[in-house]
């Protein structure tokens, strides 16, 4: 479940749990704010479109913090007339948590709480699945697994590395690049 609220001239879609910057509101770090904007809902089976806005629709959310914005440059310049005006902008914005989006009765909060015990089942099921599975994979690669025998295997391992540590070191040794001989053009002399 989402929506669409409005604020500050802007529009955000948002939902529950969703955090966003917005601009400066009337409130302090800590409190609870209530959007009564809303331009549309989406639920799992229908959407509402508001005209403008959507009755009976709200969302709430949790001031974090406020902050800052990205320093935005506006630079003014007049040919002629040696002017030149440069000024720097950071808007003041607040943090906020979503923490309830409703509609006609319909709360996504309590629809996530109603559907936590379905995602701890799926979880838990999924959890076994990949242990199944892990299990049977350590089956196959034991049974895929053909060792040779002992005495076979130590003689051409024991003597394959005794042959890497006596062969001599080759090291890539570069020729000068041959010269050049300028030719000369015969000059006509006559």
């Amino acid at each position: 479940m989402y929506a669409v609220i409005e604020t500050g001239g802007k529009q955000y879609r948002v939902e529950l749990g969703s955090e966003l910057h917005v601009e400066l509101l009337d409130a302090t770090p800590g409190s609870e704010v209530t959007f009564d904007r809303v331009l549309l809902v989406r639920t799992e089976t229908s959407t509402e479109v508001g005209t403008p806005v959507v009755s009976g629709a709200k969302v709430t959310a949790l001031v974090v913090g406020q902050e800052r914005g990205v320093k935005t440059i506006s630079f003014k310049y007049r040919p002629k007339a040696r002017s030149r005006i440069t000024k720097g902008h950071r808007q003041e914005l607040h943090l906020i948590k979503v923490t309830e989006v409703a509609v006609n009765g319909t709360s996504a909060k309590a629809l996530w709480e109603a559907g936590a015990a379905a995602r701890e089942q799926a979880k838990a099921a999924a959890k076994a699945a990949a242990a199944e599975k892990a299990k049977s994979d350590a089956a196959l690669a034991a049974s895929l697994k053909v060792e040779a025998p002992a005495e076979k295997r130590a003689p051409k391992a024991a003597a394959a590395s005794a042959a890497k540590e006596s062969a001599p070191k080759k090291t890539a040794t570069k020729k000068p690049a041959a010269k050049k001989t300028a030719t000369k053009k015969p000059t006509d002399a006559e």
